[in-house]
């Protein structure tokens, strides 16, 4: 049985790929334990969770809890279901603190994701985590990040300066589906247009620069070591469109990249793959 870290900000986590990766690891015998900044209970984003909000209409009280576009974008069923259990989970109602954590007390590290600004910038800026997610690299264990993860993954340092990433492959949250995500909402949330961008860009950076894939590709050694769905690929429809979720039972819109003990993978609709795989990376 393994032990698994999975760090995360006070709020505003991306429910999907915390609670599946927790269902599945658990599922496989492996112990799970989390950590946010000061030990209290995380909170997940509730508008992934509800799906309220994300329609032209959900500014408005009462017709806001009658979700359309907000029934596409939310976690699924069976990732609501996973997060139902999850919040009753032991471990889960009590972290560890970020200050508390060295790599030698885990055999893995998970980093999910989440795009909502108001919690998610403490936990990709923190240099706690980026110290300890160099400390898990360096230490050659197994590491896996999805989404908003892989930045804070790529945010963090080798000793020598460069990102941990460097020289290796990986994914991550692609710009074109950063940027589908946050065409739509920016009409639909026209209140809040910013909902689906962590980070915007100046008046002097070009479409895209702040995003996830630009972000990480500008620390890599090679920008082309970022890698989406090759054109080509069975199921590439399926795999690149955004619109259809892996699950336990099939894997084919799922994209996910393994370079020796670091796995990553896009966006929610990779995590059930991506949790199958991690939890065979870890030592029995």
């Amino acid at each position: 049985m393994a032990t698994v870290l999975i760090p995360l900000p006070h709020r505003d986590y991306d429910p999907s790929e915390v609670a599946v990766p927790w269902r599945v690891l658990t599922q496989a015998r492996h112990r799970v334990v989390f950590a946010t900044p000061d030990g209290g209970m995380a909170m997940a984003d509730p508008i992934m969770l509800s799906g309220e909000g994300l329609d032209l209409w959900g500014w408005i009280p009462g017709l806001r809890k009658i979700p359309l576009i907000g029934l596409l974008l939310r976690a699924n069923h069976d990732a609501r279901r996973d997060h139902a259990a999850l919040v009753t989970d032991a471990a889960f109602g009590a972290p560890l603190r970020w200050d508390a954590l060295h790599a030698g007390a885990f055999d893995g590290l998970l980093l999910p994701g989440g795009h909502c600004a108001r919690g998610m910038r403490s936990y990709l800026e923190s240099k706690l985590l980026k110290n300890l997610v160099a400390e898990f690299f360096a230490a050659d264990k197994p590491v896996a990040a999805i989404c908003h993860g892989v930045l804070l993954a790529a945010r963090s340092q080798r000793s020598d300066g460069r990102s941990v990433l460097y020289g290796r492959r990986t994914t991550g949250l692609t710009w074109a589906l950063e940027k589908s995500a946050w065409s739509l909402t920016r009409i639909t949330r026209f209140w809040d247009p910013d909902y689906y961008r962590t980070y915007r860009e100046t008046s002097d950076q070009p479409a895209g620069y702040m995003s996830v894939q630009q972000e990480v590709s500008r620390v890599l050694a090679d920008p082309a070591d970022f890698l989406d769905v090759p054109k080509g690929a069975p199921q590439y429809g399926r795999k690149a469109s955004g619109l259809v979720r892996d699950s336990d039972a099939d894997d084919t819109p799922a994209f996910i990249v393994r370079d020796g003990h670091y796995l990553s993978a896009r966006w929610p609709g990779d995590v059930h793959r991506f949790a199958r795989e991690f939890a065979a990376m870890l030592p029995a």
